[in-house]
C-alpha cells in the first residue's frame, strides 16, 4: 500500500476510531489509515474513562446519545465475551441525597423506560439487599444492564485485530495540522492523501472540523476528573455502582462509587472546569490556549447560570473534605481513613455552542462531503461506540 494514501483516513485512534474502523472492515473496506498524535492508544479519554457501560438511563428519548447508548452496551459486551475480556455485569444503583432529588429520579425512570433500559423502581429498605452500604431517601434506582469493562484491554484488542486484518494500518506519533486542497491531510509525519476523511480526534474534534470549515459556531471547553480510590482493605463496602441523582440540566453525573474488573472501587470524577485540553496536573498539559479558555469561561460564567452552580461548585473538590463530602453523601459508612489519593485524571472535552452559550447535551456526527466528523464525543461516548460506528459506516454508502 502507498503509505501516503488511505480509500479512509481516520485521525484518531481512540475508542471512535477503531470502531469506526472495524464496522469499515466489515463492510469491505480496505487501506484504512488511523492516524494518532500520540505513540500508543489510551492516553487520553478513551483510555481514562471509568470503564462503565451506560444503559440508557439519563437521554433525553429523541437523543442521539439515547439511540445508541443501550445497542452499544450490548454490542460492547458482546465483543468482550468473545474476546475473553473482563467484564463485571453487577448493575448499579441511583440514590437521592434529599427529598426534592426525588421528580428528577422519576424522571429518569421514565427516560430508560422510554430507552428500552432494565430499570427497577426501588424503596429505600429494597436498596440494602442489592447494595448494603448505600443510602438514599425513600427511593432508588437499581439498573440491570450497566457493567464494567477495562477500556485499555478494550481498545489493545481492537488495535490486535484491525491489524491482524490486514486492512488497516495505525502511524503514530502522527498528529493532523491542516488541510491541502480538498483530500490531502497535512500531517507532521508529511501530506496523507484520502478518498474518505473521519474525524475522530476526540478533545481535537473541534480543531480538524474547523480545518473543514465546519463546527465554526462551537468551542470546546475542558472539564478535569479527578479520582479518588478506596483502600484494598475497604472495597468490600461497595459492590458494584452507586452514583447520585445528577442534574439533568447539565451533562455531568456527580462522583460516584465504581467497582472495576479488577475489585478496585474509584470514587470520582469531578467535573472541575480545566485550563487545557490535556491538563492532567495542576500545570501539566496547560498551553497558551489557557487565555482562550478563561475568557470563553468567564463568558459562560456571566451569561449561563448552569455553567456558573459548576463553576463555583466543582472547583473546591480539589480539597479533600468537599469531595469526601459528595461521596458520603451517597453511603451509609465511610471515613476519610477509608480513602487513598491515585493518579487516575480525565478530561472531558466538552463542546459549547457559542451562539446560545449552552453545553452541547448530545452527540454530534456531521458528513460534508466525502468527511465525516464526530464532534462531542462524551460520555456515554466509549459505551455507544460500536452502535455509533454502525451508523456512521452508513453515511459512506450516501
Amino acid at each position: 500500500m502507498n503509505s501516503n494514501y488511505a480509500d479512509v483516513l481516520i485521525t484518531g485512534a481512540g475508542i471512535m476510531g477503531l470502531t469506526i474502523a472495524r464496522e469499515l472492515v466489515h463492510h469491505g473496506w480496505e487501506n484504512i489509515l488511523i492516524i494518532e498524535k500520540e505513540p500508543d492508544l489510551g492516553k487520553h479519554a478513551s483510555g481514562r474513562n471509568s470503564g462503565v457501560l451506560h444503559a440508557g438511563i439519563y437521554y433525553a428519548p429523541d437523543s442521539m446519545k439515547a439511540g445508541s447508548c443501550l445497542n452499544g452496551n450490548f454490542l460492547m459486551r458482546q465483543y468482550c465475551h468473545e474476546k475473553g475480556l473482563p467484564i463485571l455485569a453487577t448493575g448499579k444503583v441511583i440514590v437521592a441525597r434529599n427529598e426534592s432529588e426525588l421528580p428528577i429520579l422519576r424522571t429518569l425512570y421514565e427516560r430508560a423506560m422510554a430507552n428500552g433500559a432494565k430499570v427497577d423502581w426501588l424503596h429505600e429498605a429494597d436498596l440494602s439487599t442489592i447494595e448494603p452500604n448505600a443510602r438514599t431517601i425513600q427511593n432508588a434506582l437499581f439498573s440491570h444492564y450497566t457493567a464494567v469493562v477495562d477500556p485499555k484491554r478494550v481498545l489493545a484488542q481492537l488495535k490486535t485485530d484491525l491489524e491482524s486484518s490486514g486492512k488497516v494500518r495505525f502511524l503514530f506519533n502522527c498528529a493532523f495540522q491542516g488541510l491541502s486542497g480538498s483530500q490531502a491531510a497535512v500531517t507532521s509525519q508529511g501530506k496523507i492523501l484520502f478518498k474518505w476523511f473521519v474525524n475522530a480526534a476526540g478533545a481535537c474534534c473541534d480543531r480538524v472540523s474547523q480545518a473543514f470549515g465546519i463546527g465554526n459556531d462551537y468551542r470546546l471547553i475542558p472539564f478535569k476528573g479527578i479520582y479518588y480510590r478506596l483502600k484494598a482493605s475497604k472495597s468490600h463496602l461497595i459492590r458494584g455502582s452507586i452514583y447520585p441523582v445528577p442534574d439533568i440540566r447539565n451533562p455531568f453525573l456527580g462522583v460516584h462509587f465504581t467497582r472495576n474488573v479488577y475489585g478496585d472501587v474509584y470514587l470520582g470524577p469531578t467535573a472541575i472546569p480545566a485550563l487545557g485540553r490535556e491538563n492532567y496536573g495542576i500545570l501539566e498539559g496547560i498551553d497558551s490556549e489557557m487565555f482562550q479558555i478563561l475568557s470563553s469561561d468567564a463568558t459562560l460564567f456571566l451569561t449561563n447560570s448552569k455553567f456558573r452552580n459548576v463553576a463555583l461548585t466543582e472547583p473546591r473538590k480539589y480539597l479533600f473534605p468537599f469531595f469526601f463530602r459528595d461521596a458520603a453523601a451517597l453511603v451509609q459508612r465511610l471515613s476519610p481513613d477509608d480513602l487513598e489519593s491515585t493518579h487516575k485524571v480525565g478530561i472531558r472535552p466538552q463542546l459549547v455552542d457559542w451562539k446560545s452559550k449552552e453545553l452541547v447535551m448530545d452527540f454530534m456526527v456531521i458528513r460534508d462531503g466525502r468527511a465525516i466528523h464526530v464532534l462531542n464525543p462524551i460520555s456515554p461516548a466509549f459505551t455507544s461506540s460500536m452502535d455509533l460506528a454502525q451508523k456512521i459506516v452508513v453515511m459512506f454508502a450516501g
